[in-house]
């Protein structure tokens, strides 16, 4: 009896404590990934690593959620008027212009499958009703948990700015353990679990919200219709390491369509901008280069935010590339070779 009543205590636990575990791993994650900048303030700031953590705390609250969370609330909001609109009867799609015909490949099957949808958009939605009835409710429960999740990557956001400051002591304590399981060998998965982290955080979820949020204020300034959707999109693009260019250049070509040419070669020019930063960021901010494959990246994407939602987004790639990267280190150090952390 009393191995049922502790099995059903596990069972009744896991779920309640699943969310603040993921909050946890990502405040972890966090720490790890800004602790050099953490170090760096704290000598500028005369050796006063209370000040820096709250420096650095602020600024993450400033730079990452407060933008991340307009993106995001604007991009439900946007959502849900649509769904409103298309709920009322007052949803409308304006006639596709003619320049949509001599795009190579798809033009002319775009074209027609547009012009239907802006002249008989009842007669299409029904065609399409099955497909959309399902895709609506997952977009719903999604949107639905949008607030929720941005509550959990504010707070560790907080979280995080507490472990700076033991963060040496936890990490020698991580490495004791991992060297009492594995050896030197284990000590030394630390290491490349930690780089692991640092590049795909600041390689990837760094280059990507800077370029989400540039193509947000860019879209924004130019009065681009859904402008945090367009933002959301970049976002999730960048991440999965695909770039910006399916987001922008179909921006770029309605701009050439529907605005004044000065108006249109600004945008273009501001756009192909924000396009090519990574290519002069990644290797600035990324140590020895990624090495995580863009499959487990976007494997990582895509279970994150399945399983865990806004946070999901962000901590599954960096969940999956240490994973990764971790295997493959194993695989490749030899059976009697004490450290398998060769650089791969």
């Amino acid at each position: 009896c009393s191995a049922s009543h502790h099995k059903t205590a596990v069972t009744v636990g896991i779920p309640l404590v699943a969310p603040f575990a993921i909050i946890a791993i990502w405040a972890g994650i966090l720490a790890v990934a800004l602790y050099p900048v953490f170090r760096a303030l704290s000598a500028l700031f005369g050796g006063r690593p209370r000040l820096a953590a709250a420096a650095i705390t602020l600024l993450a609250l400033l730079v990452i959620a407060g933008p991340l969370a307009a993106i995001a609330l604007s991009f439900a909001e946007a959502v849900q008027a649509g769904l409103g609109k298309l709920a009322a009867g007052t949803l409308s799609v304006p006639a596709p212009p003619d320049a949509v015909r001599d795009w190579p490949l798809i033009g002319h099957r775009l074209h027609d499958a547009w012009a239907q949808a802006s002249g008989n958009l009842e007669a299409t939605l029904q065609r399409l009703a099955p497909s959309l009835l399902q895709a609506g409710g997952t977009v719903l429960g999604k949107i639905a948990g949008i607030g929720v999740d941005l509550i959990g990557f504010i707070v560790s956001v907080i979280i995080a700015g507490f472990l700076f400051r033991p963060g040496p002591r936890l990490g020698e304590g991580l490495k004791l353990f991992a060297r009492r399981v594995a050896g030197e060998r284990g000590a030394g998965f630390v290491d490349l679990a930690a780089a692991t982290i640092r590049n795909v955080a600041r390689g990837v979820i760094g280059v990507a919200l800077l370029q989400a949020l540039l193509a947000g204020l860019a879209f924004s300034l130019f009065g681009i219709p859904a402008a945090s959707v367009l933002a959301f999109a970049v976002l999730i693009f960048c991440i999965m390491q695909i770039g910006p260019a399916p987001v922008l250049l179909p921006v770029v070509v309605w701009a050439w369509t529907a605005m004044e040419t000065r108006a249109a070669l600004g945008l273009t020019l501001v756009l192909v901008l924000i396009g090519l930063i990574d290519n002069v960021l990644k290797p600035v901010l990324v140590a020895r280069g990624l090495k995580t494959p863009m499959l487990v990246i976007l494997a990582g994407v895509i279970g994150g935010t399945l399983s865990y939602g806004l946070i999901g987004l962000f901590l599954g790639p960096i969940v999956l590339g240490v994973f990764y990267d971790l295997v493959v280190a194993w695989m490749r150090s030899a059976p009697g070779q004490e450290d398998g952390t060769r650089p791969v």
